[in-house]
């Protein structure tokens, strides 16, 4: 949902990709070693042998370890996951495998030879193609009572809500009010020539966010209309970046010594840039063009070869905690799914999440995203 800095590279980088994923490499292994239980005496008998029926005093169950298959992206407070080992016994160790898609691709192809217990990080662009996949088990978790239905996607809750994030386009405050130019208010507006050379994109084809905005401008302009707002955007010097780092911290006037004040990033991206500067400002120098923001919720789900499924679905609860829950912002610069949980205040005062986004059904996208992405590919790149 992706997220900022030089201090603001790393996380604006973990925002960046999911909404999508920027990550460094394999998470440390756990220390895997138990220790073994002291031996008792066997119990004897009045005549002092030793009573072979007599039963065994209980003996501390193994520590386990489960596996939490995530994109790259992922982030969670060190305490907050302590918190879960210490009140459970139950170690996780998380284990980044890509970005967003290639996550989920190792998840198919390793089905048979599972990586993980869970997987982290499917989200609504992906969210057929993982149900049609058959990975996963039913878990219907009692903290769902506190998740709005509207981020409950899957009837048979096989993929689990965690967290929600809109891929927006952003725009630097300040350029606009130097250059005396009106923001775009929405989509329809970037079609216009006063807006000649400002919008920075990424590629659908290897973007997380690129691909949202794809979405996005099919949705607004429809299937019979998105290609020819795509040439006019071409002929308007858009310009397409491979990923999202390249273009928020190679092009964005407001991070970077490009030349576009325009991009496709995230609703919280601003908070983070307020969050990470110093000394922070009271307004946050980028702002979100809502009307062109596309709704992107991230999802986890126990894989069905788990052989853990007790202790898979008390992390599935405890990610919906509110302990879990209120570490999201200011972690992967997203919002909880939980209406229990408290925004920290830079959130309550620079992040927005529009009551109604941009929107595809999941199920059309899965059937088509192959299909748009290769006419974007054509139309846009050619």
């Amino acid at each position: 949902m992706k997220r900022t800095r030089p201090i603001l590279v790393p996380l604006l980088l973990s925002l960046a990709l999911v909404l999508a994923a920027c990550g460094d490499g394999p998470a440390d292994e756990p220390d895997d070693t138990t220790e073994e239980p002291d031996p008792t005496d066997d119990a004897e008998t009045d005549d002092g042998e030793a009573e072979d029926d007599a039963a065994a005093p209980d003996e501390p169950a193994d520590d386990v370890t489960i596996r939490l298959m995530t994109h790259d992206s992922f982030d969670v407070s060190t305490d907050v996951l302590e918190a879960f080992t210490t009140e459970t016994g139950i170690d996780v160790e998380v284990v980044p495998m890509g970005d967003a898609g290639t996550a989920l691709n190792q998840a198919i192809l390793t089905a048979d030879q599972p990586q993980g217990d869970l997987l982290f990080g499917v989200d609504t662009t992906f969210l057929s193609r993982a149900l049609d996949a058959d990975l996963f088990q039913s878990y219907e978790s009692p903290r769902l009572e506190a998740v709005p239905e509207r981020y409950q996607l899957d009837p048979e809750h096989r993929l689990t809500p965690i967290d929600v994030g809109d891929v927006c386009l952003n725009y630097d405050v300040g350029w606009f009010e130097d250059a005396g130019i009106p923001v775009p208010q929405d989509l329809s507006d970037l079609l216009d020539e006063q807006y000649e050379g400002l919008l920075a994109v990424q590629n659908p084809a290897t973007s997380s966010p690129g691909l949202a905005f794809l979405l996005a401008t099919i949705d607004h302009f429809g299937e019979s209309g998105y290609l020819d707002a795509w040439e006019t955007l071409r002929d308007n010097d858009v310009l397409v970046t491979d990923g999202w780092t390249e273009a928020y911290y190679g092009e964005f006037t407001a991070a970077s010594d490009g030349d576009r004040p325009i991009v496709v990033s995230y609703a919280s991206s601003p908070p983070a840039e307020v969050f990470f500067a110093d000394p922070m400002p009271d307004e946050a120098p980028t702002g979100v063009i809502e009307a062109s923001c596309i709704r992107q919720i991230e999802f986890v789900g126990i894989l069905g070869s788990t052989e853990h499924p007790d202790e898979a679905q008390q992390l599935v609860d405890f990610m919906l905690s509110t302990t879990f829950q209120e570490d999201i912002p200011l972690t992967m610069f997203v919002f909880p799914v939980v209406d229990d949980a408290e925004l920290p205040e830079v959130f309550v005062e620079h992040a927005v999440l529009p009551d109604d986004p941009l929107d595809l059904d999941p199920e059309v996208i899965g059937q088509n995203r192959e299909e748009w992405i290769d006419e974007w590919t054509r139309t846009v790149l050619r």
